[in-house]
Protein backbone atom coordinates (compact mmCIF):
# COMPACT_ATOMS: atom_id res chain seq x y z
CA UNK A 1 0.00 0.00 0.00
CA UNK A 2 1.32 3.44 -0.94
CA UNK A 3 1.56 6.04 1.79
CA UNK A 4 0.55 9.66 1.36
CA UNK A 5 4.25 10.53 1.16
CA UNK A 6 4.74 8.09 -1.71
CA UNK A 7 1.69 9.55 -3.44
CA UNK A 8 3.17 13.05 -3.16
CA UNK A 9 6.50 11.76 -4.51
CA UNK A 10 4.65 10.16 -7.42
CA UNK A 11 3.00 13.51 -8.17
CA UNK A 12 6.45 14.97 -8.73
CA UNK A 13 7.49 12.16 -11.05
CA UNK A 14 4.51 11.29 -13.22
CA UNK A 15 2.88 13.70 -15.65
CA UNK A 16 -0.31 11.63 -15.85
CA UNK A 17 -0.81 11.97 -12.09
CA UNK A 18 -0.26 15.74 -12.23
CA UNK A 19 -2.84 15.98 -15.03
CA UNK A 20 -5.28 13.88 -13.02
CA UNK A 21 -4.84 16.09 -9.93
CA UNK A 22 -5.36 19.30 -11.91
CA UNK A 23 -8.48 17.90 -13.57
CA UNK A 24 -9.85 16.59 -10.27
CA UNK A 25 -9.50 20.00 -8.63
CA UNK A 26 -11.22 21.80 -11.53
CA UNK A 27 -14.09 19.30 -11.64
CA UNK A 28 -14.53 19.54 -7.86
CA UNK A 29 -14.78 23.34 -8.02
CA UNK A 30 -17.23 23.54 -10.94
CA UNK A 31 -19.41 20.70 -9.63
CA UNK A 32 -19.69 22.37 -6.24
CA UNK A 33 -20.62 25.77 -7.67
CA UNK A 34 -23.28 24.58 -10.12
CA UNK A 35 -24.52 21.95 -7.68
CA UNK A 36 -25.36 24.67 -5.15
CA UNK A 37 -27.90 26.21 -7.51
CA UNK A 38 -29.24 22.78 -8.48
CA UNK A 39 -30.17 21.81 -4.92
CA UNK A 40 -31.45 25.29 -3.97
CA UNK A 41 -33.80 25.24 -6.95
CA UNK A 42 -35.01 21.73 -6.11
CA UNK A 43 -33.62 20.40 -9.38
CA UNK A 44 -31.70 17.36 -8.18
CA UNK A 45 -33.79 15.10 -10.41
CA UNK A 46 -33.15 17.40 -13.36
CA UNK A 47 -29.42 17.15 -12.70
CA UNK A 48 -29.74 13.37 -12.74
CA UNK A 49 -31.71 13.53 -15.98
CA UNK A 50 -29.21 15.78 -17.77
CA UNK A 51 -26.26 13.65 -16.65
CA UNK A 52 -27.86 10.56 -18.20
CA UNK A 53 -29.35 12.29 -21.24
CA UNK A 54 -25.95 13.38 -22.57
CA UNK A 55 -24.92 9.76 -23.24
CA UNK A 56 -26.36 9.61 -26.79
CA UNK A 57 -24.71 12.96 -27.51
CA UNK A 58 -21.36 11.51 -26.44
CA UNK A 59 -21.92 8.49 -28.68
CA UNK A 60 -22.90 10.62 -31.70
CA UNK A 61 -19.87 12.85 -31.17
CA UNK A 62 -17.55 9.84 -31.19
CA UNK A 63 -19.23 8.46 -34.32
CA UNK A 64 -18.90 11.79 -36.17
CA UNK A 65 -15.43 12.52 -34.84
CA UNK A 66 -16.40 15.86 -33.28
CA UNK A 67 -15.85 17.31 -29.80
CA UNK A 68 -18.04 15.51 -27.26
CA UNK A 69 -19.03 18.86 -25.74
CA UNK A 70 -20.97 19.69 -28.90
CA UNK A 71 -22.92 16.43 -29.08
CA UNK A 72 -23.55 16.23 -25.35
CA UNK A 73 -24.67 19.88 -25.10
CA UNK A 74 -27.20 19.43 -27.89
CA UNK A 75 -28.73 16.35 -26.29
CA UNK A 76 -28.61 17.84 -22.79
CA UNK A 77 -30.53 20.96 -23.82
CA UNK A 78 -32.90 18.85 -25.96
CA UNK A 79 -33.67 16.69 -22.92
CA UNK A 80 -34.36 19.77 -20.74
CA UNK A 81 -36.70 21.23 -23.40
CA UNK A 82 -38.55 17.92 -23.85
CA UNK A 83 -39.00 17.51 -20.09
CA UNK A 84 -40.45 21.02 -19.83
CA UNK A 85 -42.66 20.52 -22.88
CA UNK A 86 -44.15 17.23 -21.65
CA UNK A 87 -44.79 18.64 -18.17
CA UNK A 88 -46.37 21.84 -19.53
CA UNK A 89 -48.64 20.19 -22.14
CA UNK A 90 -49.98 17.22 -20.18
CA UNK A 91 -51.25 16.27 -16.75
CA UNK A 92 -48.03 14.38 -16.12
CA UNK A 93 -45.96 15.89 -13.31
CA UNK A 94 -42.39 17.06 -13.87
CA UNK A 95 -40.75 14.18 -11.99
CA UNK A 96 -42.61 11.69 -14.19
CA UNK A 97 -41.62 13.46 -17.41
CA UNK A 98 -38.02 13.52 -16.18
CA UNK A 99 -38.09 9.75 -15.65
CA UNK A 100 -39.54 9.12 -19.11
CA UNK A 101 -37.19 11.40 -21.03
CA UNK A 102 -33.89 10.60 -19.32
CA UNK A 103 -34.46 6.82 -19.38
CA UNK A 104 -35.26 7.00 -23.11
CA UNK A 105 -32.14 9.07 -23.82
CA UNK A 106 -30.03 6.78 -21.66
CA UNK A 107 -31.25 3.69 -23.50
CA UNK A 108 -30.62 5.38 -26.86
CA UNK A 109 -27.09 6.20 -25.71
CA UNK A 110 -26.32 2.57 -24.91
CA UNK A 111 -27.56 1.46 -28.33
CA UNK A 112 -25.56 4.15 -30.15
CA UNK A 113 -22.38 3.31 -28.22
CA UNK A 114 -22.76 -0.38 -29.08
CA UNK A 115 -23.12 0.64 -32.75
CA UNK A 116 -20.18 3.05 -32.70
CA UNK A 117 -16.89 1.64 -33.97
CA UNK A 118 -14.78 3.27 -31.32
CA UNK A 119 -11.97 2.24 -29.02
CA UNK A 120 -13.67 4.13 -26.21
CA UNK A 121 -14.23 1.96 -23.17
CA UNK A 122 -17.87 2.12 -22.10
CA UNK A 123 -16.84 1.38 -18.51
CA UNK A 124 -14.75 4.58 -18.46
CA UNK A 125 -17.64 6.63 -19.84
CA UNK A 126 -19.93 5.29 -17.13
CA UNK A 127 -17.55 5.34 -14.15
CA UNK A 128 -14.69 7.61 -15.22
CA UNK A 129 -10.93 7.08 -15.39
CA UNK A 130 -9.18 10.16 -14.06
CA UNK A 131 -5.72 8.61 -14.43
CA UNK A 132 -6.13 8.60 -18.22
CA UNK A 133 -6.98 12.26 -18.82
CA UNK A 134 -5.40 13.78 -21.92
CA UNK A 135 -4.19 17.31 -22.57
CA UNK A 136 -7.37 17.99 -24.54
CA UNK A 137 -9.45 16.83 -21.55
CA UNK A 138 -7.57 19.28 -19.32
CA UNK A 139 -8.12 22.15 -21.77
CA UNK A 140 -11.82 21.31 -22.09
CA UNK A 141 -12.23 21.18 -18.32
CA UNK A 142 -10.41 24.50 -17.90
CA UNK A 143 -12.65 26.18 -20.49
CA UNK A 144 -15.80 24.86 -18.82
CA UNK A 145 -14.55 25.99 -15.38
CA UNK A 146 -13.97 29.48 -16.79
CA UNK A 147 -17.50 29.48 -18.27
CA UNK A 148 -18.98 28.41 -14.92
CA UNK A 149 -17.14 31.13 -12.97
CA UNK A 150 -18.06 33.82 -15.52
CA UNK A 151 -21.70 32.72 -15.64
CA UNK A 152 -22.12 32.76 -11.86
CA UNK A 153 -20.19 36.02 -11.46
CA UNK A 154 -22.18 37.89 -14.13
CA UNK A 155 -25.62 36.52 -13.27
CA UNK A 156 -25.18 36.03 -9.52
CA UNK A 157 -28.08 38.32 -8.51
CA UNK A 158 -30.42 36.80 -11.10
CA UNK A 159 -29.52 33.27 -10.02
CA UNK A 160 -29.96 34.26 -6.37
CA UNK A 161 -33.45 35.70 -6.86
CA UNK A 162 -34.74 32.95 -9.18
CA UNK A 163 -33.36 30.22 -6.92
CA UNK A 164 -35.19 31.45 -3.81
CA UNK A 165 -38.36 33.10 -5.19
CA UNK A 166 -39.20 32.49 -8.84
CA UNK A 167 -42.58 34.22 -8.54
CA UNK A 168 -40.96 37.41 -7.27
CA UNK A 169 -38.34 37.11 -10.02
CA UNK A 170 -41.09 37.03 -12.67
CA UNK A 171 -42.83 40.00 -11.07
CA UNK A 172 -39.52 41.85 -11.04
CA UNK A 173 -39.25 41.27 -14.78
CA UNK A 174 -36.49 38.68 -14.88
CA UNK A 175 -36.56 36.19 -17.75
CA UNK A 176 -36.75 33.11 -15.56
CA UNK A 177 -37.07 30.64 -18.45
CA UNK A 178 -33.97 32.00 -20.14
CA UNK A 179 -32.04 31.77 -16.87
CA UNK A 180 -33.31 28.22 -16.36
CA UNK A 181 -32.20 26.96 -19.76
CA UNK A 182 -28.88 28.77 -19.56
CA UNK A 183 -28.29 27.02 -16.24
CA UNK A 184 -29.22 23.74 -17.95
CA UNK A 185 -26.63 24.42 -20.65
CA UNK A 186 -23.91 25.14 -18.09
CA UNK A 187 -24.98 22.04 -16.14
CA UNK A 188 -24.59 20.00 -19.33
CA UNK A 189 -21.08 21.37 -19.91
CA UNK A 190 -20.09 20.51 -16.33
CA UNK A 191 -21.53 17.01 -16.75
CA UNK A 192 -19.54 16.37 -19.91
CA UNK A 193 -16.30 17.73 -18.45
CA UNK A 194 -16.72 15.39 -15.48
CA UNK A 195 -17.09 12.29 -17.66
CA UNK A 196 -13.39 11.46 -17.48
CA UNK A 197 -13.22 11.82 -13.69
CA UNK A 198 -16.42 10.34 -12.25
CA UNK A 199 -18.36 9.10 -15.29
CA UNK A 200 -21.96 9.65 -16.33
CA UNK A 201 -23.54 7.47 -13.64
CA UNK A 202 -21.83 9.17 -10.69
CA UNK A 203 -21.55 12.78 -11.90
CA UNK A 204 -24.89 13.64 -10.28
CA UNK A 205 -23.37 12.69 -6.92
CA UNK A 206 -20.64 15.31 -7.40
CA UNK A 207 -23.28 17.88 -8.31
CA UNK A 208 -25.44 17.17 -5.27
CA UNK A 209 -23.31 15.86 -2.38
CA UNK A 210 -20.74 18.70 -1.98
CA UNK A 211 -23.49 21.30 -2.29
CA UNK A 212 -25.66 19.47 0.25
CA UNK A 213 -22.68 19.28 2.61
CA UNK A 214 -22.08 23.03 2.31
CA UNK A 215 -25.79 23.70 2.87
CA UNK A 216 -25.52 22.09 6.31
CA UNK A 217 -22.94 24.67 7.38
CA UNK A 218 -24.31 28.02 6.18
CA UNK A 219 -27.40 30.05 5.29
CA UNK A 220 -25.52 32.44 3.03
CA UNK A 221 -25.36 31.63 -0.71
CA UNK A 222 -21.93 33.15 -1.35
CA UNK A 223 -20.44 31.18 1.56
CA UNK A 224 -22.20 28.06 0.35
CA UNK A 225 -20.62 28.39 -3.10
CA UNK A 226 -17.10 28.58 -1.62
CA UNK A 227 -17.73 25.73 0.83
CA UNK A 228 -19.28 23.53 -1.85
CA UNK A 229 -16.37 24.12 -4.21
CA UNK A 230 -13.99 23.31 -1.35
CA UNK A 231 -15.77 20.08 -0.46
CA UNK A 232 -15.83 19.08 -4.12
CA UNK A 233 -12.10 19.75 -4.41
CA UNK A 234 -11.17 17.84 -1.25
CA UNK A 235 -13.36 14.91 -2.30
CA UNK A 236 -11.76 14.80 -5.75
CA UNK A 237 -8.19 14.93 -4.43
CA UNK A 238 -8.82 12.32 -1.74
CA UNK A 239 -10.61 10.14 -4.29
CA UNK A 240 -7.65 10.47 -6.66
CA UNK A 241 -5.31 9.32 -3.89
CA UNK A 242 -7.46 6.25 -3.21
CA UNK A 243 -7.82 5.56 -6.94
CA UNK A 244 -4.04 5.63 -7.43
CA UNK A 245 -3.16 3.81 -4.20
CA UNK A 246 -5.67 0.96 -4.30
CA UNK A 247 -6.29 0.88 -8.06
CA UNK A 248 -9.96 1.73 -7.51
CA UNK A 249 -12.18 3.22 -10.19
CA UNK A 250 -11.79 6.99 -9.84
CA UNK A 251 -15.50 7.82 -9.94
CA UNK A 252 -16.64 5.61 -7.05
CA UNK A 253 -13.59 6.64 -4.97
CA UNK A 254 -14.32 10.36 -5.37
CA UNK A 255 -18.04 9.93 -4.66
CA UNK A 256 -17.33 7.86 -1.54
CA UNK A 257 -15.12 10.65 -0.20
CA UNK A 258 -17.86 13.21 -0.90
CA UNK A 259 -20.41 11.00 0.87
CA UNK A 260 -18.04 10.62 3.83
CA UNK A 261 -17.68 14.40 4.20
CA UNK A 262 -21.47 14.75 4.03
CA UNK A 263 -21.91 12.12 6.75
CA UNK A 264 -19.47 13.96 9.03
CA UNK A 265 -21.27 17.27 8.39
CA UNK A 266 -24.67 15.68 8.93
CA UNK A 267 -23.59 14.65 12.41
CA UNK A 268 -21.44 17.59 13.50
CA UNK A 269 -22.45 20.79 11.68
CA UNK A 270 -23.44 23.53 14.18
CA UNK A 271 -26.29 24.73 11.98
CA UNK A 272 -28.18 21.50 11.30
CA UNK A 273 -26.04 18.73 12.73
CA UNK A 274 -27.78 15.60 13.99
CA UNK A 275 -25.88 15.63 17.30
CA UNK A 276 -26.49 19.36 17.79
CA UNK A 277 -30.23 18.95 17.30
CA UNK A 278 -30.34 15.94 19.59
CA UNK A 279 -28.35 17.76 22.29
CA UNK A 280 -30.56 20.85 21.95
CA UNK A 281 -33.74 18.80 22.35
CA UNK A 282 -32.28 17.02 25.38
CA UNK A 283 -31.25 20.33 26.97
CA UNK A 284 -34.70 21.80 26.46
CA UNK A 285 -36.29 18.78 28.12
CA UNK A 286 -33.97 19.06 31.13
CA UNK A 287 -34.57 22.77 31.69
CA UNK A 288 -36.88 23.35 34.66
CA UNK A 289 -40.21 24.99 33.85
CA UNK A 290 -41.29 27.73 36.23
CA UNK A 291 -44.81 29.04 36.43
CA UNK A 292 -45.10 32.81 36.47
CA UNK A 293 -46.50 34.33 39.65
CA UNK A 294 -49.83 35.97 39.01
CA UNK A 295 -51.01 38.46 41.62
Amino acid sequence: MNSIGEFIDALGKYDFLQSALLTAIMVGIMSGIIGSFIILRGMSLMGDAISHAVLPGVAVAYMLGINILIGASIFGILAAIMIGFVAAHSKIKTDTSIGIVFSAFYALGFILISMAESSTNLHHILFGNILAVSDSDIMTTAVVLAIVIMFVSIFYKELLVTSFDETYAKTYGLKTQLIHYTLMLVLTLVTVSALQTVGIILVVAMLITPAATAFLWTDKLSTMLYLSAGVGTVSSVMGLYLSYTFNWASGPAIVLMAAGLFAISFVTSPKQGFLVKKFTRKTKKELPIYEADID
